[in-house]
C-alpha cells in the first residue's frame, strides 16, 4: 500500500513536466514561423520546422556551420550597423552583432529584415530577438523567432497603391472640376454652399473661403428663384436650362443658366446638390439680335410666301384661261379637217395652220409652266433605279416619224446595252425628247443623229445626242442655256421659244447630274448630259433569304381572293410587284400608268387596296389621293404609297396627306407583304372586303 502511494505521487510530479516538454516540442516543431537559437558568438545550434519550411535548409545544412547574417540580406545588416552605431554612439559591426545588439543588453528587439532562400529567393519577415541567459544571468546564446511577413508586405503594398491611386483620382477630379469652363459648386440639402470651383470664385468676386458655409441664394438678384433652383433639383432629382442672374461683389450682374443635379454617398443617402452655372450673357444677347432679325425674317418671308403664291395662282389661273381657249380652237379645227365632205384644198391648208400654230401655242404654255414651276421649287423628283434602255425605246417611238419626215437617220444604242441609272423617268424621257428634238430641228436636211451612252466613271453615265447640224460657234455657246434666247434662229422656219434647253438643264441638274455642249461650225454639235449610274431593281428579302412560293402563298392566304390596284408609270417596278403578286393566290393585280387612269379603274373596279407611286405623269400620286378620297365610292379603300422619296420629311408628308402606309423602295419582300395584309385585313375589319 505504501509503495502505491509514492507510485501515485510521482506521476503526479512528472505529469506537468510532461505536458510542458510536449508543448515545447509543439513550438519548436511548428512549421508556421521559424525558431533559430544560436551559442553565445551566434553559431545556430537549433534550426526548427518552421525555418527549414520558410527558408530552405535542412537543420544539418546550417547546424553549427554558420550564423543567421549568413541567410540575411547583407545590405540591410550594413545599414542596420550603421543606424544603431549612430544611436548608441559606438561602433558596430555589420552582421551576428548588429541582428543582437540591442538583446544582449535585454531589450526587446523585434524588427523586419529579409531572408535569403537556399534557392536564392527572397521574403520579407518579422523577427524578435532574445538573449538566452544561464542561472548567473549570463548570456550563452541567442533565440530568433521569425514569421514570414510577406502577406503583410504585399497587403501594405496594395494599400499604398490604392491609396496612391485615391489621390491620384482626387486629383484628377479636382482638375476636371477647376479646368470647367462653368462655375460649379456643391451644396448641402439645405442649399449652403460645400465647394465650389476657381470660375464661382470670378463669378462672385467673392474666395473660397468665404463662400464655402454661406447660402447658394446670395449671389444671384433674384434669391428666391435661386433658393427655388435648389428645391426643385432636390425633388426631380436634377434641374436643366434654369436662367439665373449672378450678382457679383462688384455689382457685375451675368446671366447664367443653372444646371444641376443631386448626388448620394456610397449608401445612396443623399448629400445635396452638383450645380454648374454656364455664362450666357453673350448667348442672350445674340438670341435678342436674332429675335429682331426673325421678326424681319419673317415679314421678307410672308411677303414672298405671298408673291410666291399670287405667282403660283396666277400661273394656275393663267394655265386654265389660255389652255380653255385653246382646247376649242384645236377641238373645232380638229372637226372641220374631218367634215364631210372634206374642205377645199385652200380650206384645209388654213385649218393646218391653225392646228399647227395651236399645238405649237400649247407646247409653249407647257414650256413656259415647267420653267416657272421648277424656279419656284414645285417640281417633284422620284430618284430610283431605271433602264435607260427602255426609256430610249420610248422615245425612239415618239421621235423617228418627225425624223423620217426630214429625212434625218437616227441611231439609238443596241435595246441589249443595259444601263440603269438613278433618276426620275419621266423627267430624263423629258430631257431626251428635247434633244433628240433639237437634234432634228437644227440638224440638215438628209442629216443624222446618234445616240450613244457610255460609262463615264464607274459612277457616272453618260448620254449623248450627236447631230449633223450647222454647229455653233463660241458666242452662241455662251448663251446656250439663257431663257428666250434662240441663237439668231428666229430669222429660221423652225419654230422655238428658247426655253426648251433651260428646262433641260435645269432638270438634268435637279436629279443631281450634269449637262454640257461640244459644237463645231460646219460640222455638227454634242449635247450630252450625265446622270449617276444604278444597279438594275431587285427584290429585297431582308434577313430570311429566298423565299419559297408554296409557304408564301400558305403564309398570306386569305379566305377569298381580293383585287390590288398598283399605279406605277416605271415597267420595272411593275414586272418586280407582279412578280411579287404573282405568289399570291388570293389576290389579283390590276396596272394603271398614270393616276387618272388609276382613279379610273379604282371607280370601276373597287378594289380592296391600292398601292400608289407619288411621281407620276399627269396628275401626281398626292393629287389622285385626293380625288380618291373626295369622292364616296372610292374613300374607303385604303391606298399605300410606294415611292423612291425615302426622306423622313417626304414619308411624314406622305402620312400626313392620308395615305394608309409609305413604302419605300427598293421594296423590301417583307415589309411589303406585312404592309400589304394590314391593309387587306384593314379592309375585311371594316366591312369593305367583297
Amino acid at each position: 500500500m505504501h509503495k502505491m502511494k509514492k507510485t501515485s505521487v510521482k506521476q503526479d510530479v512528472q505529469r506537468p513536466l510532461l505536458k510542458a516538454g510536449a508543448l515545447q516540442d509543439a513550438i519548436f516543431n511548428s512549421a508556421n514561423f521559424s525558431c533559430i537559437a544560436t551559442d553565445a558568438q551566434g553559431v545556430i545550434q537549433i534550426f526548427n520546422v518552421g525555418a527549414e519550411r520558410m527558408l530552405g535548409y535542412q537543420a544539418v545544412d546550417v547546424v553549427d556551420q554558420i550564423t543567421p547574417a549568413g541567410i540575411s540580406d547583407a545590405q540591410e545588416l550594413i545599414e542596420r550597423a550603421a543606424a544603431l552605431s549612430l544611436e548608441w554612439d559606438a561602433p558596430i559591426t555589420p552582421g551576428f552583432e548588429a541582428m543582437v545588439f540591442k538583446a544582449s543588453r535585454g531589450i526587446e528587439d523585434i524588427y523586419e529584415l529579409t531572408y535569403i532562400r537556399k534557392d536564392g529567393s527572397r521574403f520579407p519577415a518579422i523577427v524578435s530577438v532574445t538573449a538566452l541567459r544561464d542561472v548567473q544571468e549570463k548570456v550563452i546564446g541567442y533565440l530568433l523567432i521569425g514569421t514570414d511577413n510577406t502577406a503583410r508586405k504585399q497587403v501594405e503594398a496594395e494599400q499604398a497603391l490604392l491609396d496612391q491611386r485615391l489621390r491620384d483620382q482626387q486629383f484628377y477630379t479636382r482638375s476636371l472640376i477647376e479646368s470647367n469652363i462653368d462655375a460649379i459648386m456643391t451644396t448641402d440639402p439645405r442649399g449652403i454652399i460645400s465647394d465650389v470651383n476657381q470660375q464661382m470664385e470670378l463669378l462672385t468676386g467673392c474666395t473660397r473661403d468665404e463662400l464655402i458655409g454661406a447660402p447658394f441664394k446670395n449671389y444671384f438678384t433674384d434669391p428666391e428663384r435661386a433658393e427655388a433652383a435648389i428645391t426643385r433639383t432636390l425633388r426631380e432629382g436634377k434641374v436643366t436650362n434654369y436662367e439665373l442672374t449672378a450678382h457679383a461683389r462688384d455689382g457685375k450682374e451675368t446671366v447664367v443658366s443653372y444646371n444641376a443635379t443631386t448626388f448620394h454617398d456610397r449608401d445612396r443617402t443623399l448629400q445635396g446638390v452638383f450645380a454648374a452655372a454656364r455664362d450666357i450673357t453673350e448667348r442672350k444677347q445674340f438670341e435678342h439680335a436674332l429675335q429682331e432679325n426673325n421678326v424681319e425674317l419673317e415679314k421678307a418671308k410672308a411677303a414672298a410666301e405671298k408673291a410666291n403664291l399670287a405667282k403660283s395662282e396666277f400661273l394656275s389661273s393663267m394655265s386654265h384661261e389660255l389652255r380653255t381657249p385653246l382646247n376649242a380652237v384645236l377641238g373645232f379645227a380638229q372637226l372641220m379637217a374631218s367634215e364631210t365632205p372634206p374642205p377645199t384644198p385652200t380650206q384645209k391648208l388654213s385649218i393646218e395652220q391653225i392646228l399647227q400654230a395651236g399645238w405649237y401655242l400649247l407646247r409653249l404654255i407647257n414650256e413656259i409652266l415647267d420653267l416657272a414651276m421648277i424656279e419656284s421649287g414645285k417640281v417633284s423628283m422620284s430618284h430610283e433605279s431605271l433602264s435607260l434602255a427602255e426609256v430610249l425605246q420610248d422615245c425612239q417611238a415618239m421621235i423617228e416619224p418627225q425624223a423620217h419626215k426630214r429625212g434625218i437617220q437616227m441611231t439609238f444604242p443596241h435595246s441589249d446595252n443595259l444601263h440603269y441609272v438613278h433618276a426620275d423617268r419621266t423627267r430624263v424621257k423629258q430631257v431626251m425628247i428635247n434633244l433628240l428634238s433639237n437634234a432634228i430641228k437644227y440638224n440638215r436636211e438628209g442629216g443624222t443623229v446618234i445616240v450613244e451612252c457610255v460609262m463615264n466613271d464607274a459612277q457616272r453615265l453618260r448620254v449623248s445626242v450627236r447631230d449633223s447640224g450647222a454647229g455653233l460657234a463660241p458666242e452662241q455657246l455662251a448663251q446656250l442655256f439663257q431663257p428666250f434666247n434662240r441663237l439668231g434662229q428666229e430669222a429660221s422656219g423652225e419654230e422655238g421659244t428658247g426655253i426648251g434647253l433651260v428646262v433641260t438643264k435645269q432638270l438634268v441638274e435637279l436629279m443631281g447630274g450634269v449637262i454640257g455642249v461640244e459644237s463645231s461650225v460646219g460640222v455638227g454639235s454634242v449635247f450630252w448630259f450625265e446622270l449617276a449610274a444604278s444597279s438594275a431593281p431587285e427584290l429585297v428579302f431582308g434577313s430570311v433569304g429566298e423565299i419559297d412560293s408554296d409557304e408564301t402563298v400558305a403564309a398570306h392566304s386569305l379566305p377569298s381572293q381580293r383585287t390590288l390596284l398598283y399605279v406605277e408609270d416605271n415597267p420595272a417596278n411593275l414586272t418586280l410587284v407582279e412578280q411579287l403578286i404573282a405568289r399570291r393566290s388570293d389576290l389579283k393585280l390590276l396596272t394603271a400608268i398614270d393616276g387618272h387612269l388609276g382613279i379610273q379603274l379604282a371607280r370601276a373596279h373597287q378594289p380592296d387596296v391600292i398601292l400608289m407611286d407619288i411621281n407620276l405623269p399627269g396628275i401626281s400620286g398626292f393629287g389622285a389621293l385626293t380625288i380618291l378620297r373626295q369622292d364616296p365610292a372610292t374613300a374607303h379603300i385604303p391606298v399605300m404609297a410606294l415611292s423612291a422619296n425615302a426622306v423622313p420629311r417626304d414619308i411624314e408628308k406622305g402620312l400626313s396627306a392620308g395615305f394608309f402606309r409609305y413604302l419605300t423602295k427598293p421594296i423590301k419582300v417583307d415589309e411589303f407583304m406585312d404592309a400589304l395584309d394590314v391593309a387587306l385585313h384593314y379592309a375585311a375589319e371594316h366591312g369593305l372586303a367583297k
